[in-house]
């Protein structure tokens, strides 16, 4: 088991990480979810000994890696722009690793062709890496990676450079592979997409700091802050202004109007807060709407289709979607749920 102890680490002088700590167990494939310059990579290049925290401490089985090279520390990392050596074939290239560990040369042939398979590679151990299309070089990056059978393996950003469709594709066969292998994983995005489809458990990064950590349904179900909530685009993330209280039901000042919230979290009178806003799932037109939740009405100001609905854009930057297009000037009601991110 990986376990990562109070990590710190200074960019230019300024803080990056600020006191990580997290583990990750035999099997378990964590995400960690945050912007670009949050520090995500910072934290990879540590665990893999390419860099060096100010304090803190990288522990395996146990084990402080601090005076362990990378080389010895039998973990795999594969990068967004592959990391292929250009000079070498396929076969050579998930090889590669092998034949740094003096392994013999049947040994090395029996696994490369294991891993091809894996990867759906069979019969290309003879082409050129510049040969192949995106996706396909980054799945022999991942064969490489899986070749001398790592301890833990480290994605960063692996499928930046991919259009959609193939991202998506690579993503289900990457999640399949470590489900098979049951080799730990730390997998590192900005793109909550990819965070929720292969994540056991998602890590939120920001200001230097581990915000929120549980399970995908965990964190989309709470996400505890209004980052993580913009970040997950759960919805239109407002600030209000405490008002006063009956029990555990608040009465919060807004920009849209008062909303009586129910909120465990503890508060004070006149405190500011951060409320998200949570679209109903059937929006109405003019005046009448029904069913459970708050109503807010607001003028819309753009229009936007989207797929198979239209994103509307309405009075204060709050924006919606909705199967049928209104007129921009038009007013509409929404029925929105409120929820206080504390």
């Amino acid at each position: 088991m990986l376990e990562i102890r109070n990590l710190f680490k200074s960019y230019e002088n300024k803080p990056l990480l600020r006191g990580i700590s997290f583990s990750v167990s035999q099997g378990e494939t964590i995400c960690l979810l945050g912007a670009s310059g949050s520090g995500k990579s910072t934290l990879l290049r540590m665990i893999a000994g390419l860099e060096f925290p100010e304090s803190g401490q990288i522990l395996f089985n146990k084990i402080d890696l601090a005076q362990t090279p990378p080389h010895a520390r039998d973990f795999g990392l594969v990068f967004q722009d592959y990391g292929l050596f250009p000079h070498l074939n396929i076969f050579d290239n998930v090889a590669f690793g092998l034949k740094m560990r003096n392994i013999p040369a049947a040994q090395i042939n029996s696994r490369v062709a294991e891993m091809l398979d894996l990867v759906n590679l069979q019969g290309f151990e003879k082409r050129k890496v510049t040969d192949l299309s995106g996706g396909e070089q980054q799945r022999v990056a991942l064969a490489r990676a899986l070749a001398p059978s790592p301890r833990l393996l480290m994605f960063d950003e692996p499928l930046g450079a991919l259009d959609k469709s193939l991202k998506e594709d690579l993503l289900n066969q990457i999640r399949a592979i470590l489900h098979k292998t049951k080799i730990p994983a730390i997998y590192v995005t900005h793109d909550q997409d990819e965070a929720f489809t292969i994540a056991d458990r998602i890590l939120f990064l920001h200001d230097g700091e581990i915000i929120r950590d549980g399970t995908p349904d965990e964190v989309w179900t709470n996400p505890n802050s209004a980052w993580a909530a913009r970040m997950l685009g759960m919805g239109n993330v407002i600030e209000g202004r405490m008002q006063n209280a009956e029990g555990r039901t608040w009465n919060v000042e807004t920009e849209f109007g008062v909303f009586n919230v129910e909120c465990e979290h503890k508060h004070l009178a006149g405190e500011k807060i951060s409320l998200l806003l949570k679209q109903f799932p059937t929006p109405v037109f003019g005046s009448g709407a029904r069913g459970e939740g708050d109503e807010i009405k607001l003028k819309v100001e753009d229009v936007l289709f989207k797929q198979d609905q239209f994103q509307v854009k309405l009075r204060g930057g709050l924006v919606i979607h909705l199967k049928d297009a209104p007129k921009v000037g038009q007013i509409i009601r929404v029925k929105v749920q409120v929820e206080c991110l504390a």
